[in-house]
């Protein structure tokens, strides 16, 4: 039985040298790449907006930048390098975010709720209870981040008769909303992180939460986790397996205050102040900056297609961003 023991011992000694051999290997062999090929963020192109752009959405060869007083600006963007303006529509509100699904955009148009529209002309309108931050998605529904009014359920199987079939009053400021299956991830001011369920959206109901430190201002859910742009603390990343009792799994406090955040991959875009800062998050517990670029404005928003990063950079309108990463 002793020889047993020491045999096993001696194993698992011997695994653990190998598995941090290993280790090491593969850390040297990063270390190697990146010095080989660098991460690079580099401008490609740009868009003078006449407003203060809030959010931005892409779909196809075209970016739609919520720009606050005036309305929805649609920029072409087939030409990365060579943006240009090819339509506009200004809402009655204030843009602050936008969402495209199909042939219908739908705008958070703060104090005038959401607003729907095609290429052509306005479709229809539900004037909500708050102010329209943010506005996501997914079947017949549109999720509103009503501000004060916490989370706004509108039917819009008919485009051009919008209306409400629930709602709930977050504990604090309704910013944003990332929906993912039965459940609406709300970042909710200094309230944090609110999980509701909307398995039934005529009676949504909060599951769970978790209390970020700072001022939670954007949300995106990608498989396990829920990447929280918290402002003055920056990204936080939150673990929501289990929706009822989510936890922070690690953080990245960025120099700025954390606006919006978009992932792709590995890596969380974060609109930080007057900057884009592009977070690794392959490992969750462990996140580490790669590469940033000064926006010189507000960055607002960010949306990521492809090798792209588009940033609502304020009054510097649209910003394009070619990000070359490992």
């Amino acid at each position: 039985i002793i020889l047993m023991l020491l045999l096993s011992v001696n194993i698992h000694t011997i695994d653990f040298g190998l598995t941090n051999a290993i280790k090491k290997d593969v850390e040297e062999l990063d270390r190697k790449y990146l010095e080989k090929y660098p991460p690079s963020i580099i401008k490609v192109g740009s868009c003078d907006t006449p407003g203060d752009a809030r959010g931005v959405y892409v779909s196809g060869d075209y970016a739609y930048v919520a720009d606050w007083d005036y309305g929805l600006r649609v920029i072409n963007i087939s030409n990365p390098s060579s943006p240009s303006e090819v339509g506009s529509y200004d809402t009655p509100g204030n843009a602050e975010g936008v969402y495209v699904s199909g042939n219908y955009f739908y705008v958070a148009d703060g104090y005038s709720g959401l607003r729907i529209r095609d290429v052509v002309s306005n479709i229809g309108s539900y004037d909500t209870s708050g102010y329209a931050y943010g506005v996501y998605i997914l079947g017949n529904y549109a999720y509103v981040a009503d501000w004060g009014y916490g989370l706004r359920v509108i039917n819009i199987s008919n485009p051009a008769s919008p209306y409400e079939v629930g709602s709930y009053n977050t504990s604090a400021d309704a910013c944003e909303v990332y929906v993912s299956g039965n459940y609406a991830y709300v970042a909710d001011a200094y309230y944090g992180l609110r999980i509701i369920n909307i398995s039934n959206p005529s009676s949504p109901t909060e599951v769970g939460y978790y209390d970020t430190p700072g001022s939670a201002n954007e949300v995106y859910v990608s498989g396990n986790y829920a990447y929280v742009a918290d402002g003055n603390s920056g990204l936080r990343i939150i673990n929501i397996s289990n929706p009822a009792s989510p936890y922070e799994s690690g953080s990245y406090d960025t120099p700025g205050s954390a606006n919006e955040v978009y992932v792709l991959g590995n890596y969380a875009y974060v609109a930080d102040g007057d900057f884009l800062r592009v977070i690794n998050i392959s490992n969750p517990a462990s996140p580490s900056e790669v590469g940033s670029y000064d926006t010189l404005y507000s960055a607002q928003g960010v949306y990521v297609s492809g090798n792209y990063a588009y940033v609502a950079a304020g009054s510097s309108g649209l910003i394009i961003l070619k990000c070359t990463l490992p």
